[in-house]
């Protein structure tokens, strides 16, 4: 069976939020659409996204490190936000693994918030319905674009390629190989949900930086410049009379 999910490459993600605003204009079409932001930065904000990019400081000073951690729905393979639904609103596609919202069952009850451990779904102040990353499904068969661009809005956007997508049931596909040569892992395993979507962990580099590299070039205090400089000879007067 197919299921489709996205692989993350935590080591090239600079945080650069491309995925996020790529995201909001394919499922927005513009400020008028489903997906608005109100009062970001006020004591009451409200807006809808599927995906966000979080950023974390890890490690200890001064050997930190800057972590840039997408997220968004992981298309779980046992998706606990399906079973809690009461209309049956939430379900998961058989076809393609993805797991949808039909807006039209959707009563905005947060059943499944509540149930989803990472926090996926939101709801949508407007059309008092949850709202979800879909994957792009209605891009990725969209078979008025060329090949190339049936992919997800974030996986475009990436300008570091950081984003992977397609079948991680397919041992032959590029997320595939991409997880068994990386060590790829998924998110929270232990709730046994099976998330489709997958993560590349970082690898450690180990630097060596010479001391003399953490001295600026005109730093006035390097050792050379301490020296006392040689005495200039004293003009004779022969020389002053002849200028």
């Amino acid at each position: 069976m197919t299921q489709l999910a996205l692989v993350i490459d935590l080591n090239v993600c600079v945080g650069c939020h491309a995925c996020v605003t790529s995201c909001k204009e394919w499922n927005t079409s513009g400020s008028a659409g489903p997906l608005p932001d109100h009062n970001p930065y006020g004591a009451d904000p409200s807006g809808t996204f599927f995906n966000r990019v979080q950023t974390f400081e890890v490690g200890c000073f001064p050997n930190t490190q800057t972590v840039h951690f997408p997220k968004s729905c992981l298309h779980c393979e046992e998706p606990p936000c399906v079973p809690v639904c009461p209309t049956g609103a939430s379900y998961k596609r058989a076809e393609d693994g993805i797991v949808l919202v039909d807006y039209d069952k959707c009563i905005g009850c947060k059943y499944c918030a509540w149930a989803c451990p990472y926090g996926a779904r939101e709801l949508d102040e407007q059309q008092k319905v949850m709202k979800k990353c879909t994957l792009c499904v209605d891009r990725i068969y969209d078979e008025s674009l060329p090949p190339a661009e049936r992919r997800p809005a974030c996986v475009l956007a990436c300008p570091t390629s950081a984003r992977l997508f397609g079948d991680i049931h397919d041992p032959e596909s590029e997320v595939s190989e991409a997880i068994r040569e990386n060590g790829g892992y998924q998110l929270m395993p232990e709730w046994g949900t099976r998330p489709a979507n997958h993560y590349l962990p970082r690898r450690r580099v180990r630097m060596e930086i010479h001391a003399d590299e953490l001295e600026r070039v005109d730093n006035p205090l390097r050792k050379e410049r301490q020296q006392p400089r040689p005495a200039l000879d004293e003009p004779s007067l022969d020389d002053v009379t002849s200028w």
